[in-house]
């Protein structure tokens, strides 16, 4: 009861189940919104970034939390660069007053600095023992007789796919953030991993004079191409207290595991293991 009271008096916050989906659409969406709309933003999302990314390797993290982030940040970035001065310690110069180059932001940057290397070695690890868990995976498959056993195995090396992917992604977007004045990696470089890999089309869908597709971007559709461009306003007051509801929520049982919680196949979060 006084759950659904609470819930009824803070419309806003999103419920456990949504909090990843929340964090998977803004990083879909994020390649079209627009320059004054990422400005507004970014505060939150590199706020939010940093409280998902530990400072030591003894304490939690949500990997898949932490990829829509990464992701996120870089598009928004991308588009409003020199925001990152004040928020994380750069010293991105684009000419304009809001470079702030004149302040001392050292400390935020070696506390982001500390947090993405936390991040990367968490990955590696994490990805060494997936790596190892899809032997154990592929004997276990090998020596299963049921069909039960066999589907069971069968999610658990799903699971741990998507996991590597998640951590190799992790790790892609981590590594140019290193710089002083880092590069911010576009939208088409990265294929998050709870997306299919986009294929080829055949080439007579790319020869002379054949319209382009109106299909994806990096598996990201034109649904997530309308939200971004919308009315021209997000509502910043409202983002930030949505942010709030998801701060360290979602975190999963094991030390530097980042399981999520998740409903089987739904994609609300996977158990890496």
């Amino acid at each position: 009861m006084r759950r659904r009271v609470q819930a009824q008096q803070m419309p806003w916050l999103p419920n456990q189940e949504r909090k990843l989906d929340l964090l998977k659409n803004l990083a879909e969406s994020s390649p079209y919104t627009t320059t004054q709309d990422s400005r507004q933003i970014l505060p939150s999302i590199v706020q939010l970034l940093k409280k998902c990314m530990p400072r030591r390797k003894t304490e939690e993290m949500n990997f898949t939390y932490v990829e829509c982030l990464l992701h996120t940040c870089h598009n928004l970035v991308s588009k409003a660069p020199n925001a990152t001065n004040s928020l994380c310690g750069y010293k991105v110069v684009t000419s304009q007053p809001s470079d702030r180059l004149g302040e001392d932001f050292s400390e935020y940057h070696k506390d982001f600095m500390e947090r993405l290397t936390c991040a990367e070695e968490l990955s590696r690890a994490t990805m060494k023992k997936l790596t190892q868990g899809l032997d154990e995976h592929n004997k276990a498959m090998a020596a299963a007789v049921s069909d039960e056993a066999k589907e069971r195995i069968k999610l658990q090396k799903q699971n741990s796919t998507a996991g590597l992917r998640t951590c190799n992604n992790i790790l892609a977007m981590t590594q140019p953030l290193h710089a002083k004045s880092p590069s911010f990696i576009g939208d088409k470089r990265i294929n998050l991993s709870w997306k299919e890999a986009t294929k080829p089309t055949p080439s007579a869908a790319t020869g002379a004079g054949a319209k382009r597709p109106g299909g994806t971007v990096n598996g990201a559709s034109n649904n997530a191409a309308k939200k971004g461009r919308g009315a021209g306003g997000l509502s910043n007051q409202l983002v930030n207290r949505a942010f709030e509801g998801i701060s360290y929520g979602g975190r999963g049982g094991g030390r530097g595991r980042g399981r999520g919680r998740g409903r089987g196949g739904r994609g609300r979060g996977r158990g890496y293991r």
